[in-house]
């Protein structure tokens, strides 16, 4: 999981343009830059975190896919306007990643620090 939070967050940060599409029309487009780039930072930071085993990262993790949930909801109701580039723009693909946050929350708390090492007899 950290590999796909770091790559994310390069993105974030490289290609800030390829997520203005998804930013919710709720939130003022001035805004949205500036979200863009602190949320590719917030993943890059969780990254480290998951890489280092950091007993934070499980717990920011999930709150950066929580936090980012109502883009992937943007993206879903947008899906087939030709707001979004590519297969993004195709119903089953944004519709399909919105149960994919859940799993990737699983999969974040799946790396908290390993449990207790039972005795041995």
């Amino acid at each position: 999981m950290g590999g796909v939070f770091a790559a994310s967050g390069l993105v974030h940060l490289v290609r800030p343009r390829s997520f203005d599409p998804i930013m919710p029309r709720a939130i003022p487009a001035r805004h949205h830059r500036w979200l863009i780039y602190a949320s590719g930072v917030a993943e890059l930071v969780c990254a480290l975190g998951l890489f280092r085993r950091d007993r934070w990262a499980p717990a920011a993790a999930t709150a950066v896919l929580v936090g980012v949930f109502p883009a992937n909801v943007q993206m879903a109701l947008d899906a087939g306007s030709g707001r979004q580039a590519g297969a993004a723009d195709r119903a089953a693909v944004a519709w399909g990643r919105l149960p994919l946050q859940a799993l990737m929350i699983w999969a974040v708390r799946q790396t908290a620090a390993d449990p207790p090492a039972t005795a041995r007899s």
